[in-house]
């Protein structure tokens, strides 16, 4: 097996020329999805799921079959939550404009919001995706610093402007990313040894002095606190801080994308970054924050947005707007009243506990890594040891036949992608592992 990178979209893909015979309601949809959509279409699964409905931690197919969603952090509070449906509904019947406008929803929003953040950090910017978050922040520290450079992990994903895909390795099916943008291995032992956070510093280090080199200076170190599209790389906590210092030295800022670790996902606070005491000088949000209403935010110092309203002016018409505010808020709200971050972290270490045992005994299994509710599990050749994207695959397949649905990561694909509804219970993650012990000695 030849251990080839995947571009991130062809992760567990449908692929319309290998896949078995299609339902007909099923295949009907593909036909239709293709003919709009063209070329640009993805799926996911050797046969696409239909679905019609989703309750708590399960989506629902047109037959009626609830599916276990182990793979969408979007609905961070479970799917169609009551409570963000209701105050969706409440705010959709009575007001929704653009936030030129005084109205009280943002206002409250904002103010909890930024009561999670550690000072300095007391502004917020708000925006309709993460994407869009992740472009802002460059601007940002693009402007501070004076620098272009930007420095993120080698598989990283941050969105899907034109700025935010260049920072994003995973991205490109052809060529590389572009000479401002300079990669560095993710945080594991198999690169840095034992020493994750002096090795990861040093090769932080090297990538700014290799840029400056080529005339490029530096502005930003971007990160995905959890390192998610590189495999999911928590540990150990506390390992991000030394390379912070590091960037602060070289005159650039620590950018968080939170995106994916962000509000309680890890099980340890609101935020990823505060596992390894850092504070970053941005920090950016998206997805799971309204539960699937399009919301995202960037939240940094009062002196870096005062040098950037100085030469820009920010204006997002529906960035915070009173709907996607009333769905935040009540997600908020959801995961201080239901404790869904120490939900994350008893269900989360049982969870990993649990697929320990399993790696024990299936030599398929590999390493098990993650904070939280979000775990990756590698997945490797019973007899080389080396990433398995094929075995994967399968396992991925044998898991929705069993009504389970989970995804891929890594830059091979070989790493199962964990990150369910934060309001997962022990039985479900039970429920799951005992799919993942007969589909393993299958």
């Amino acid at each position: 097996m030849a251990d080839t990178a995947l571009q991130i979209l062809a992760l567990n893909a449908f692929n319309p020329m290998a896949s078995a015979q299609l339902s007909r309601d099923v295949a009907e949809l593909v036909t239709r999805r293709q003919r709009s959509f063209g070329q640009a279409s993805v799926l996911f699964y050797e046969e696409p799921l239909h679905v019609v409905a989703g309750i708590g931690t399960e989506l629902i197919t047109i037959d009626g079959t609830p599916y276990l969603d182990l793979y969408n952090n979007v609905p961070s509070v479970g799917h169609c939550h009551p409570r963000v449906v209701s105050a969706v509904r409440a705010q959709v019947g009575r007001l929704n404009i653009h936030s030129r406008y005084l109205f009280d929803v943002v206002h409250d929003y904002a103010e909890q919001l930024l009561a999670t953040f550690p000072a300095p950090l007391t502004n917020v910017l708000f925006t309709c995706t993460g994407s869009e978050s992740n472009d802002l922040a460059l601007r940002l520290a693009r402007l501070v610093t004076g620098g272009l450079g930007v420095v993120v992990t080698k598989t990283a994903y941050h969105g899907n402007t034109t700025a935010v895909t260049e920072v994003s390795p995973s991205s490109y099916k052809k060529g590389a990313p572009p000479a401002h943008v300079r990669t560095v291995p993710p945080p594991h032992r198999a690169y840095y040894g034992d020493d994750i956070a002096g090795g990861f510093a040093r090769a932080v280090g090297a990538a700014i002095t290799a840029m400056a080199n080529d005339g490029i200076r530096f502005a930003a170190l971007l990160v995905d606190s959890i390192f998610s599209s590189d495999g999911v790389f928590a540990d150990p906590p506390g390992f991000l801080a030394e390379a912070a210092a590091l960037v602060r030295a070289k005159g650039g800022l620590l950018i968080a994308d939170e995106v994916q670790p962000g509000f309680g996902r890890t099980g340890a606070g609101h935020w990823g970054f505060a596992r390894h005491g850092v504070v970053p000088d941005i920090v950016t949000m998206g997805k799971p924050m309204g539960n699937g209403m399009p919301i995202g935010g960037v939240v940094t110092r009062p002196d870096l947005l005062a040098d950037f309203a100085e030469s820009f002016g920010y204006f997002n018409t529906f960035g915070g707007n009173p709907v996607a505010s009333a769905a935040a808020l009540a997600v908020l709200n959801v995961i201080k009243d239901e404790d869904l971050i120490g939900n994350a972290n008893r269900v989360g270490n049982h969870m990993m506990a649990s697929l320990r045992d399993l790696s024990a005994r299936h030599p398929a299994i590999g390493e098990v890594r993650g904070a939280g509710l979000y775990v990756g599990v590698d997945i490797v050749n019973r007899g080389t040891g080396r990433p398995d994207p094929a075995e994967t695959t399968r396992l991925i397949n044998r898991l929705r036949e069993r009504h389970i649905l989970i995804g891929a990561a890594g830059p091979f694909g070989a790493t199962l992608k964990i990150r369910p509804p934060l309001c997962l219970s022990v039985g479900e993650v039970d429920r799951f592992i005992d799919a993942l012990d007969d589909s393993a000695a299958a």
